[in-house]
């Protein structure tokens, strides 16, 4: 077996290849306009390739056929490749890559509509998009949904595709480097949720690490990818990789959200309480 029949889709996606090609295109054309520098890049691109290679080469075929395989998928879509893309704040670069026209009618307009206000005002609030980061895990790893999940295919790309979009919108609100506004969380809240999220995904891992019977026996009906690798031992490598691995990258934001806010402090940009009131006396 070659290298290159890796990465070769198991199911082809149109919707996963328009959609890297556009976020390809806009990024290059941004990085001619503003340049990001060499780290920034490096993680976008990385982060934009595990999504990928998770939704769209062979590995999938793993994936669909052994929980454990399924469970680092999901630990490429939900969390590091939309944790690099977010750390790399891409936004003003893919901004930069849309037409002139595209910048000052279209994006304008819809960002000053009411549906966009409302919509990311629900999404984005930081109870909402908590409870969403592990509600998703918790939703699609129910043994009942999961079942239905793994032998439909429909209901298999609506998953991928909401733990990945879920997982771009968490990190974004708490890597982002602005102070508040324009950011839509203070520095201090980004620190929070960071670490809240990690609890019910340790308990969650837990859960699934220690549990004595076979929660998931959707993958023996589909077949085994491993047959070497009884149920029990593929569960429990699953249910790891959900646990600590989750739990790090929730530490890792959390660290990552304290210089951030250590840096806006430094640089004087964080609000100061009570400069309106002096100023009025």
């Amino acid at each position: 077996m070659s290298v290159l029949h890796w990465f070769v889709p198991w199911e082809f996606s149109p919707t996963v290849v328009v959609f890297c090609a556009m976020a390809v295109v806009l990024y290059v054309r941004g990085a001619r306009r503003r340049p990001p520098g060499f780290w920034r890049q490096f993680a976008f691109w990385t982060g934009l390739a595990l999504i990928y290679v998770a939704l769209h080469t062979y590995l999938d075929y793993y994936a669909e056929r052994e929980f454990f395989i399924h469970r680092i998928q999901h630990l490429a879509l939900h969390h590091l490749g939309p944790f690099l893309i977010a750390l790399s704040a891409p936004g003003p670069v893919l901004r930069a890559g849309l037409p002139l026209r595209w910048r000052t009618r279209g994006l304008a307009r819809m960002q000053a509509g009411p549906v966009w206000h409302v919509l990311f005002d629900v999404l984005l609030n930081p109870w909402v998009a908590s409870i969403l980061f592990f509600g998703v895990i918790y939703i699609w790893l129910w043994p009942p949904i999961h079942f239905v999940a793994m032998l439909d295919w429909r209901w298999y790309r609506v998953m991928n595709w909401s733990v990945t979009v879920d997982g771009l919108m968490f990190w974004w609100l708490v890597l982002d480097r602005r102070p508040s506004p324009p950011a839509r969380l203070a520095p201090g809240v980004r620190v929070l949720i960071a670490l809240a999220v990690a609890v019910p995904q340790i308990l969650i891992g837990a859960m699934v690490t220690f549990a004595r019977h076979d929660l998931y026996p959707i993958y023996d009906i589909c077949g085994r990818a491993f047959p070497s690798i009884s149920t029990m031992t593929s569960q429990l490598i699953g249910g790891l990789v959900l646990w600590i691995p989750s739990a790090m990258m929730s530490v890792i934001a959390a660290l990552i959200a304290l210089r951030n806010w250590m840096s806006l402090s430094a640089r004087g940009r964080l609000p100061r309480r009570g400069v309106r009131g002096r100023v009025s006396r």
